[in-house]
């Protein structure tokens, strides 16, 4: 009894005091669950350090700062690939002029004849660029274009290793299919990048923010500034380009009495390049190893410009830009570049896009050799092209005063220059073995270089301001400006046997016309007289994807007026489409009322008809279910 008396008292006593520590147990529970919902609140809730203004700021921040890269990568990487080519080229075409060095290490070879069939493709192919370029850019893009295109470069630094008629020749070819489509590339990539600056500076601006059409003149600004930076680093090419022959080659030179010898007069008063230059310039041969290093650094700064585009060069167009540029149909994308020389601007200048390929070429074959080499020597060539690339590279920056001036002061300046220029050249016949003409020379190639500066930038950056809102055309308009420098090219391929005075002739006569017909275009535009831009047609897309089901799609191009009409005229077939519905529905509105009039008799009305096979199968149905109630 005792123990049972125990065990109750024992019970009772843990019946009272297990209601206690449930109690505070329960209440601990629930404030540590409000507790974690209290940080959780917090840890998921607006904070109050976070600024969604200055996130955005910084976010299109580094946006800006990538377009600047992109831009600097492609003019560095543009650079680097023409500092290997021309550095290259030269290097070859002297050793290969030389007559020891083709009888000792080829002999039967025949490399004059690989020489002028090497420089004719790299020439002749480019005319043909016009059918090809605008393809090869919507197909591929324009930053894998650049790529694909110094690719091309690279290989034709690599088939040096092994000089024969089957490596050299083709990568010439090569060459000459790739100068328009990496041109017109580049061109069109710096003006976009000029764009995209503008839309990131600008991006809480409607018109930005839904992805519209830039308003006239918004961008000119960053394209005046981008092109002119793009042309001061492309023109340090050809400083780069002379690091062979001043380090390498200027070692084995004969002296000038030996390679003049049978130099008579230079300048205005010759025909041809250099007539009576001797056949060998070197005294000696280099040695095949230092020829093999000097490829291989040259091959390697190749492979360089490769990865800055590929790595350093972001894309110029969103993915689904990309998508409606190409979804045009490759019909259209042939055709537009012919269609675009309707455009009266365009016309107009080509002469300057013609003028432009004539005075680069001359720079460096007439200027350099026909008064240069003929008067100073083959060892003064690269120092005549260094201060030619330096001016052009210092002076382009004098493109920056667009910022301030009329856009015709750039172009106007340089032709002066030249104009100036060509004329005094056309009195100016120095001697051969004169040492004292160097200082005139070099103030000549300074000048030069200041036309050239002026007239490329100026050239590129009229381009970019005239079609800076259509940022669909600009691939077409960068195509057609470098294939007529193409084309200019060519003719210089042409003309090196004509009188140098004919030459300056057709220079000038040139530069005159691209003058006057820049003049007339400038005279339409201030009348404001409407240009004709050929219709690019919209985007059709066989893919529906989920960025193409919303009514307003960003990505679709809306900066052409047809396009604009396009969509009127499309509103205006619906509504007629709506107005012969509902008249048509009126029509058999009517119909089912005469019918219902003189109980079905002569129904024309589809409607009605239904509607009575529809009652008189009902009321079947109810004969039946009466009959078998009966039943």
């Amino acid at each position: 009894m005792a123990t049972m008396d125990v065990e109750e008292a024992f019970n009772e006593a843990n019946q009272v005091l297990a209601p206690i520590n449930g109690a505070a147990n329960e209440m601990l529970a629930v404030g540590q669950e409000d507790n974690m919902q209290g940080q959780m609140e917090e840890f998921l809730g607006p904070q109050a350090e976070y600024n969604e203004e200055e996130e955005e700021r910084k976010y299109y921040r580094r946006k800006r700062l990538g377009v600047i890269k992109n831009v600097l990568a492609a003019s560095i990487g543009v650079m680097i690939t023409y500092s290997v080519y021309m550095g290259l080229l030269q290097m070859q075409l002297i050793l290969h002029y030389d007559m020891t060095y083709r009888e000792v290490k080829y002999s039967n070879l025949g490399l004059e004849d690989i020489d002028r069939k090497m420089l004719r493709g790299i020439n002749v192919t480019p005319i043909l660029g016009l059918l090809y370029t605008p393809i090869l850019i919507r197909f591929l893009g324009t930053k894998w274009m650049m790529f694909l295109a110094s690719g091309i470069y690279a290989f034709f630094v690599s088939t040096n290793y092994w000089e024969r008629y089957y490596t050299l020749v083709p990568s010439a070819v090569a060459i000459g299919v790739a100068i328009v489509p990496l041109w017109a590339s580049l061109g069109n990539y710096i003006t976009r990048m000029a764009q995209q600056y503008y839309e990131y500076v600008n991006y809480k601006e409607e018109h930005v923010q839904e992805q519209k059409k830039i308003p006239k003149g918004a961008c000119h600004k960053y394209i005046i500034i981008f092109h002119s930076v793009f042309s001061g680093i492309f023109h340090l090419s050809f400083v780069f380009a002379q690091f062979p022959m001043s380090l390498i080659l200027n070692g084995y030179i004969l002296d000038n009495s030996h390679i003049l010898s049978n130099v008579e007069s230079c300048g205005a008063n010759i025909s041809g390049v250099i007539p009576g230059f001797n056949t060998t310039v070197l005294k000696s041969l280099p040695q095949s190893m230092k020829l093999i290093i000097v490829e291989s650094v040259l091959m390697g700064f190749a492979f360089l410009s490769m990865i800055v585009f590929l790595v350093l060069c972001g894309a110029a167009y969103r993915p689904t830009e990309e998508i409606d540029l190409r979804s045009i149909g490759w019909g259209n994308i042939f055709q537009l570049p012919f269609k675009h020389l309707r455009d009266y601007r365009l016309r107009f200048l080509c002469p300057f896009f013609i003028y432009s390929g004539l005075e680069v070429l001359f720079a460096l074959t007439g200027l350099s050799l026909s008064y240069g080499v003929c008067t100073l020597g083959l060892e003064k060539l690269w120092l005549l092209i260094v201060v030619y690339g330096l001016s052009c590279s210092i002076f382009s920056s004098l493109s920056l005063c667009l910022l301030r001036l009329p856009r015709w002061v750039c172009l106007a300046g340089g032709a002066c220059v030249h104009t100036v220029l060509l004329v005094v050249l056309m009195v100016f016949s120095p001697r051969p073995q004169h040492p004292q003409y160097e200082g005139p020379l070099l103030v000549i190639s300074i000048l030069w270089g200041l036309g050239t500066a002026l007239n490329k930038t100026g050239v590129s950056t009229l381009l970019g301001i005239l079609y800076a809102e259509e940022k669909e055309r600009l691939d077409f308009v960068y195509t057609i400006y470098h294939w007529l420098q193409a084309m200019a090219i060519f003719v210089v391929y042409l003309w090196s046997e004509l009188p140098m005075r004919a030459k300056l002739a057709i220079l000038l006569a040139t530069l005159l016309l691209a003058c006057y017909c820049y003049w007339l275009m400038e005279r339409r535009l201030a009348k404001n007289v409407r240009h004709r831009l050929p219709r690019i047609p919209r985007p059709r897309h066989k893919v529906k994807g989920y960025r193409y089901l919303e009514d307003g799609n960003s990505d679709e191009s809306d900066s052409e007026r047809s396009e604009e009409d396009d969509d009127e005229k499309d509103e205006e077939e619906m509504e007629a489409e709506e107005q012969l519905a509902n008249e048509f529905g009126a029509e058999d509105m009517e119909a089912e009322r005469q019918d219902a009039a003189a109980q079905g008799a002569g129904a024309d009305s589809l409607r009605a008809r239904r509607k009575r096979a529809d009652v008189q199968q009902h009321g079947d149905e109810d004969a039946h279910v009466v009959e078998g109630q009966r039943g």
